[in-house]
This record gives C-alpha cells, sequence and structure tokens, in this order.
C-alpha cells in the first residue's frame, strides 16, 4: 500500500487538515529564509517540492555526469533515508547495504564518491577534505543548515502539486511560492499536464524553466521484448514506473505498489513470486527497489527472479541546463 493519502490528489482535498498545514508550511518557511554554512566548494542541490519523489535521484545522477564531463571531483551529500548510520561516512556499495545508508547512496555510489550525514554540514566538509570540487546535495532543499550555490527543484508534471496545500494536508513541503522563490531552476518531469501552478510561480520568480522525461535503459527493454510482467516498486510514486513501461510498450499483466523505501519482507517475497508463477509474468522493479532486495538473504530469491529497468533524466532543454551548472561550479 501506499503511505500517501488519495486526498492530497483531490482538488478539494484535505480541508480539515489546512490549518495544521499552514502552520507546519509557516515553520518551515521561516527556516528556509535563514543563511546556511559555506561549504568551501560550491553546492548544487537536487530537491523536491513535494512529499515523494520527482526524479531527484536521476537529475543528481545527471548533474554529476555533466560535473564529471567538466573534470570536476563531485561528491554526492545524501541525509541516507531508510538506513542506520548518522554519519559522516562514505559509502561503499561493496560493503553497505540499504539498511546501513539507505537506497539513494548505493545508487549514487556507483558514479561518484558518496557521503551519508544527517549533519549536512559536517557531511560537506568531509566531501571538501576527501577531495572534493563540487557537493551535489540529493535532497534537503528544505533544510537550511547548507548554503546552496545552485538549488533545482523538480515537480512530476502529471500530479504537480495535488490539491496545493501543504503536509499534512497536501503533499507540499512548504509554501509554494517560498520554495520556488528559493530555487534558481525548475525541471517539470514529463507531461506538464498538472504543473500549471507551478509553472506560473516559477514565471513569477524569475525561476528557469527546463522540460526533463525519464528514459528508459534500451538494453533492460529489449530483454523484456514479447513478455509480460508483473512490475512491482516502493518509491515515491510507483505509477510513474508503470507508466514508464507502459510508454516504452512492455505489457504489464499486474502490478504491485508499496510506500516510499519499503523494506521488503520475506512474505512481501512470496507473494510477489507466487503471482508472477501463477500468471506465467517475468518480475520487473526499479533499482531503487533492487538494491533493498539485497539486504536479506530471505529474499534472494526474488532478487534472482526479478529484471530491473534503470532510467536516466533526459533535459530537452541539454545545453542551456549544463551551461547553468558550469556557471554555478565556476562563480564559486
Amino acid at each position: 500500500m501506499i503511505g500517501e493519502p488519495a486526498f492530497w490528489w483531490r482538488p478539494a482535498g484535505g480541508a480539515l487538515l489546512a490549518p495544521l498545514g499552514a502552520l507546519y508550511g509557516a515553520v518551515v518557511a521561516a527556516r528556509m529564509q535563514a543563511q546556511g554554512a559555506r561549504a568551501g566548494v560550491p553546492v548544487i542541490c537536487l530537491g523536491n517540492l513535494t512529499v515523494g519523489g520527482a526524479g531527484k535521484t536521476p537529475a543528481a545522477l545527471a548533474v554529476a555526469h555533466l560535473l564529471l564531463a567538466a573534470r570536476e571531483r563531485p561528491f554526492f551529500l545524501s541525509r541516507g533515508y531508510g538506513g542506520r548510520v548518522v554519519g559522516p561516512l562514505r559509502v561503499d556499495p561493496s560493503f553497505h547495504r540499504a539498511a546501513d545508508v539507505g537506497d539513494e547512496p548505493l545508487l549514487l555510489a556507483r558514479l561518484a564518491p558518496t557521503i551519508v550525514a544527517r549533519n549536512r554540514v559536517a557531511g560537506a566538509k568531509t566531501a571538501r577534505l576527501r577531495g572534493a570540487s563540487v557537493v551535489v546535495m540529493d535532497d534537503g532543499f528544505q533544510n537550511p543548515a547548507l548554503h546552496k550555490d545552485l538549488a533545482v527543484v523538480l515537480v512530476d508534471g502529471r500530479r504537480g502539486i495535488g490539491n496545493g496545500r501543504i503536509f499534512p494536508a497536501g503533499p507540499l513541503r512548504a509554501p509554494l511560492d517560498v520554495q520556488v522563490a528559493r530555487a534558481q531552476a525548475l525541471v517539470v518531469v514529463g507531461p506538464a499536464d498538472g504543473a500549471a501552478a507551478v509553472l506560473d510561480a516559477a514565471r513569477r520568480h524569475n525561476v528557469t524553466i527546463f522540460h526533463g522525461r525519464l528514459a528508459p535503459d534500451r538494453g533492460s527493454l529489449a530483454a523484456l521484448a514479447g513478455r509480460k510482467v508483473l512490475a512491482f516498486a516502493g518509491i515515491g510514486h510507483p505509477e510513474k514506473f508503470f507508466a514508464t513501461l507502459d510508454e516504452a510498450g512492455v505489457a504489464v499483466g499486474d502490478r504491485a505498489s508499496f510506500a516510499d523505501h519499503h523494506r521488503y519482507s520475506a512474505a512481501d517475497a512470496q507473494a510477489l513470486l507466487a503471482r508472477a508463477e501463477a500468471a506465467n509474468l517475468v518480475l520487473i522493479t526499479t533499482e531503487k527497489d533492487y538494491v533493498r532486495l539485497a539486504d536479506d538473504p530471505a529474499l534472494a530469491t526474488l532478487a534472482a527472479r526479478s529484471n530491473v529497468l534503470p532510467v536516466r533524466l533526459v533535459i530537452e532543454e541539454q545545453e542551456a541546463f549544463a551551461d547553468m551548472v558550469r556557471k554555478a561550479v565556476k562563480r564559486c
């Protein structure tokens, strides 16, 4: 089951919780005005306007690829959501598991050095001392502790900001205008059908707008040719994963949704394997889900039988986006 309430995505939903959301939003808005500590190297932050995923991890990877091409030494900085480690700690994918450091850092560490730290200032200092020329933050946009030299916010173009209310009345992490005003760029991921309010806010605050899409790995898709799949995901918006499969022409015979960062149990594994076998379906999941399956020997069979669909963020205005990233690093 998905952790977020359905009323977040209904126009008039969450009215009873609106006063609590307004109070929460006021607190976060006040905190966001604080001047964060400087890291000593440029800091680029990828964040979400709403609770749940909008593609910030693929965005962080895309930014790091640009930085590596520019001969920078990017280090990722992550809170390590879902992991037990407080840090600062450099992630070792050959040793650490999602239960230690969270699923996202394991994916990031495949590309560039990754520091997990609950204290982001301490984490950035560790990255600098270990040789980072630039820090790429995966999330942390609303956290004021660390100064951001470039803040890029992402929004799911189809879902937008739902009912437009602030948590817990809606999916927004803080008032929309407060958040957008603190960003330099907005990336709308996917068709922008539901993103009108965010686009209007970006224009009001002269925030540069980019358009992106999640492109699935072609080799992984080719391996599924002619097969029906059971798709399962425990990410911010599982429907986005299912839509990616549909748009790529994959025949989805069944699907299973779990809460974001879901820790799969032996019972979950048995149920998924049984459903797939009963309908002669091929199991497929996301990279984030797959790294969590590696934590527990009880999930070994599910991991062995599951295909993985990697995705990357493609920015339509690629050159302009790359130029923005390069300029942010040079300004510091």
